[in-house]
């Protein structure tokens, strides 16, 4: 049985929009994906609300860096097989970094601890598959559409810019933009088809890597 740790932000988490609360344990797209994966994987869902690559956000009563909460789930897990990075939308915030640049440079860094992490003797250092999140939508939300709006430009280059990383490091790469577009409900969350549809998305990108 393989092990693999979707380390993401409230897209992996499965914020609804629609209600405020959190999508059906089945349409969250890391249950999708292993249910996709026929039983040969289990996939940890790691998804915190507004965790970015490697900012630190003091907004809020929990620590939303990604790169300071990485190294104790990689030792909470193991041994691990695959870990696919999810990150990089809350990055774009104005006060936390605001650039898909800066995002991308964040996910090479959160690549670098998978890889470098001080794993027991006999386990193996994980995979890694890169997705570059979703385009933000225009939306008339009173919190968000000042937060991300600014932004919607930055967004249309994380396809670039994580491609290009993911090239340079040998990682997986998937383009969630590709299958999946946020609500304007918000206009950064997705519904339950379009979070369903990234962990069907991601089904071949992981066999492939996996070889299963």
């Amino acid at each position: 049985m393989k092990t693999i740790l979707a380390y993401g932000d409230s897209l992996t988490y499965g914020h609804d929009a629609a209600v405020f609360g959190r999508h059906a344990y089945e349409d969250r797209w890391p249950s999708v994906l292993e249910a996709g994966l026929g039983g040969v994987a289990r996939v940890i869902a790691e998804g915190l609300g507004g965790r970015t690559t490697v900012f630190d956000d003091n907004a809020a009563a929990f620590d939303r860096n990604g790169a300071r909460v990485l190294p104790t789930l990689l030792q909470t897990h193991a041994p691990l097989d695959l870990v696919i990075i999810f990150l990089g939308t809350n990055d774009l915030k104005l006060f936390i970094n605001g650039t898909a640049f800066g995002a991308a440079m964040g996910v090479k860094r959160l690549v670098e601890i998978v890889r470098h992490h001080p794993y027991m003797p006999g386990f193996k250092v994980p995979e890694v598959v890169i997705v570059s999140p979703p385009l933000t939508v225009e939306t008339d939300h009173k919190d968000l559409h000042p937060m991300f709006a600014p932004r919607a430009d930055e967004a249309k280059l994380f396809s670039f810019y994580y491609g290009r990383i993911a090239k340079e490091l040998g990682c997986g790469y998937f383009d969630a933009a590709t299958v999946a577009k946020a609500t304007p409900i918000d206009g950064v969350h997705l519904d339950a088809a379009n979070t369903r549809a990234i962990g069907e998305g991601l089904v071949p990108v992981v066999k492939s890597i996996l070889k299963i």
